[in-house]
């Protein structure tokens, strides 16, 4: 009878999913390193810079992370004039399953390069901030593709009015988590 009533208990508890589940979970620091593909909406002209992407991420805890970019957009300059960014800065990431949207604001340099027909090569360098955000998207254990990335750049320094590019990024990264 004792031995009946113990399998009818644990045969119940089966199927009554009885099994606690853990209320918590471990969450170390995370790091990326990517690469990409740029496009630039200049501030001037009707056509688009490209060229490629460095990034990396670093988070500190599950939401809270830094993330730094350098986008070489004088690559492929039509109009021969073309912008840098280096820039670096916070960012808050959500994660729903293998889908990681996130927000960030970054603050670094701007070089814009002026490569004129028979003219000499010349720069300028000015502070720039940018707002933006994007997703990533987990595909293997160690792989991360970044579906879109958009900054909307400003650069204040840039004549009276200042230059705004809107820059977008396709890439992957190698997850070191």
């Amino acid at each position: 009878m004792l031995t009946g009533w113990i399998a009818c208990m644990f045969g119940l508890s089966l199927v009554a999913h009885s099994q606690a589940i853990p209320t918590a979970s471990r969450w170390g620091s995370s790091l990326q390193i990517g690469i990409g593909a740029s496009i630039v909406n200049p501030d001037y002209g009707e056509k688009k810079d490209k060229g490629p992407t460095i990034y990396g991420t670093f988070d500190f805890t599950r939401h809270i992370g830094i993330e730094g970019d350098v986008h070489l957009a004088s690559v492929i300059a039509p109009a021969d004039v073309g912008e840098n960014t280096y820039l670096l800065g916070p960012r808050y990431v959500f994660h729903h399953g293998r889908f990681h949207p996130y927000a960030k604001g970054l603050l670094g340099l701007g070089v814009i390069n002026f490569q004129p027909d028979n003219r000499p090569h010349t720069s300028a360098t000015y502070v720039a901030y940018a707002l933006g955000g994007g997703l990533d998207i987990k595909v293997a254990r160690k792989i991360n593709v970044r579906a879109i990335d958009v900054e909307a750049q400003s650069w204040p320094g840039y004549n009276p009015h200042g230059l705004s590019p809107f820059v977008m990024t396709f890439g992957v990264a190698y997850s070191f988590r």
